[in-house]
């Protein structure tokens, strides 16, 4: 079916934009994470932090003992606590991350599969009923942990939409990812998860090096030539 003629203008740009700085990156192969289950626990981590805030509350992990459900499950909190200390918020994450894992290892004996098996939308409400998981975490975890063809959105997202024009910067999380998963669902489905996955690894790209939150640095951007005419919108 023929997208409407305002979508077909911004679904253009922005695989445009993917072909730019798919060009500049290469493919991110990302999330960070050496396995499913540590993906979703740094997808809970991550909340108002840097990734290598997270990248050491991990190694704690790691060093206290392996990173599997009941092994963390088993983790007193006091313990897990200090683990999570490098990540700012380390008491609310520790009650979001033992959240998770009282529905992983309670509901789903621990296995991931279990917790990610059904259709996506049920698998997603799964997800948004644990405490502490909002929608881009549970979209996080479903993208890069559930195999999952979900648009994840983020705060990259956001604002380089809406400095391009593509999207007013007040759009809701439901609204704008809509928005992106209409415009990027030209590709076969086989293709769908590899091509959201490094999508979204891509925008955090621009993101960080480039379309910062205090400043845009616009002259050495991939997404340069994709600008308005009369520069970024604020």
């Amino acid at each position: 079916m023929p997208l409407p003629m305002a979508l077909a203008r911004t679904a253009r740009s922005l695989r445009q934009a993917y072909r730019l700085m798919r060009a500049r990156n290469g493919h991110q192969h990302w999330w960070p994470g050496e396995t499913p289950f540590e993906v979703c626990v740094g997808a809970i981590l991550t909340q108002n932090t840097s990734w290598t805030n997270v990248e050491r509350a991990i190694a704690n992990l790691k060093a206290a003992g392996p990173i599997a459900p009941d092994a963390l499950y088993g983790m007193s909190r006091p313990q897990l606590r200090e683990c999570l200390r490098p990540t700012g918020y380390f008491n609310l994450k520790t009650e979001r991350l033992g959240a998770f894992l009282k529905v992983l290892v309670e509901e789903h004996g621990g296995r991931l599969d279990q917790l990610f098996a059904g259709e996506t939308a049920v698998v997603r409400e799964r997800l948004l009923r644990i405490h502490g998981i909002g929608p881009e975490t549970a979209d996080s975890m479903l993208l890069y942990a559930g195999g999952h063809a979900r648009f994840v959105v983020d705060a990259y997202t956001r604002r380089i939409l809406g400095r391009h024009g593509w999207c007013d910067p007040t759009i809701e999380y439901d609204d704008l990812q809509a928005l992106c998963e209409a415009a990027l669902s030209h590709r076969p489905a086989d293709w769908q998860l590899d091509y959201w996955q490094d999508y979204h690894a891509q925008l955090v790209m621009v993101g960080k090096d480039y379309c910062r939150r205090r400043e845009a640095r616009c002259e050495h951007c991939p997404l340069r030539p994709l600008l308005p005419a009369d520069g970024p919108k604020a």
